[in-house]
């Protein structure tokens, strides 16, 4: 028994290293999420924090970064600009400070998340060819590469929440209206209200020519199908893998050059063990993760009944 509780303590230290950079104790801008005046964009029993609050967001996160490197313009910021090689987990850790905060936070505390991420989006620029072999100059806070982004990551995590998650309060189309919010935070003009919405421009973009395979592409999933994380979250992490890619459609995973991934000399359902894995994580960290309690806390001072 002692030997189970050191191993999910070693487990759990590990993953919120991952996460956040930290372990043991949240990071220091886990316990502000506590401070502000009103009650943000989000509330408990909404759509966002019933899928934010799910383990499937972390198979999510994974999907997302495989769709966003589709579009040459996005992968060409992060392979040039965003030193995922050199600290990819210090990336990750950013980027979950910005949702959560925007999910957890106060209107001013997402506010000014968003613009410390606009700010650093300033300085990333450059050039690209897309699939059709036109050339591009880009930056970061493009309207295309910021709507790619978002139309990505609302298909990714209402596609995870569909498999491993639980039920949308309002349903998907809840979420992306929801969500929207942190899309025109970004600078998404007119983001997509509906899941029919979300799909009907992933399919544009597919059908524009656009999205790219090439060398760079290739690197880049390699590199998210093996990152630097602990020994002792690999496996999981190569399952976590398998599944977002078994989540993909057909011509996203042939772009991506990805198959159905065997895990072992027996091919395994990825969907099955994936949850067991899931499961895993839930018990190390818990069912309610730090951020969301300390927004509760925010909401019982300002009067809510949470």
């Amino acid at each position: 028994m002692g030997c189970m509780r050191n191993y999910l303590t070693e487990y759990r230290y590990d993953l919120q290293r991952t996460f956040t950079g930290t372990s043991g104790t949240p990071p220091e801008w886990v316990p502000r999420l506590a401070e502000g005046n009103d009650a943000g964009y989000h509330l408990p029993g909404s759509a966002v924090w019933a899928v934010h609050g799910s383990m499937a967001t972390i198979v999510a996160g994974i999907r997302v970064l495989l769709m966003q490197s589709l579009h040459p313009g996005a992968l060409a910021g992060v392979y040039e600009h965003s030193g995922f090689k050199e600290d990819p987990l210090g990336r990750l850790a950013s980027t979950v400070r910005w949702i959560f905060t925007v999910t957890y936070g106060s209107k001013e505390a997402a506010e000014a998340a968003t613009y410390r991420v606009r700010k650093i989006h300033e300085h990333v620029r450059g050039s690209y060819v897309d699939g059709t072999g036109a050339s591009h100059h880009y930056s970061a806070n493009d309207p295309e590469l910021l709507r790619w982004v978002h139309v990505t990551y609302a298909d990714s995590f209402l596609r995870a929440n569909r498999i491993w998650g639980r039920p949308i309060p309002g349903g998907p189309d809840a979420y992306v209206r929801e969500w929207a919010q942190a899309g025109r935070l970004m600078g998404v003009e007119d983001p997509p209200l509906t899941e029919a919405q979300v799909r009907q421009e992933l399919e544009a973009w597919y059908a524009s020519g656009i999205l790219r395979s090439d060398e760079r592409l290739a690197e880049t999933i390699a590199f998210i199908r093996r990152p630097p994380l602990s020994p002792l979250l690999q496996p999981g992490y190569r399952i976590l893998f398998a599944a977002a890619v078994a989540s993909l459609e057909p011509k996203y995973r042939d772009m991506l050059g990805l198959r159905p991934a065997r895990l072992g000399p027996i091919p395994l359902p990825a969907v099955t063990t994936a949850r067991a894995v899931l499961g895993m994580v839930r018990l190390a960290l818990g069912s309610h993760g730090p951020s969301e309690l300390a927004a509760r806390r925010r909401l019982q001072r300002l009067g809510y009944a949470v």
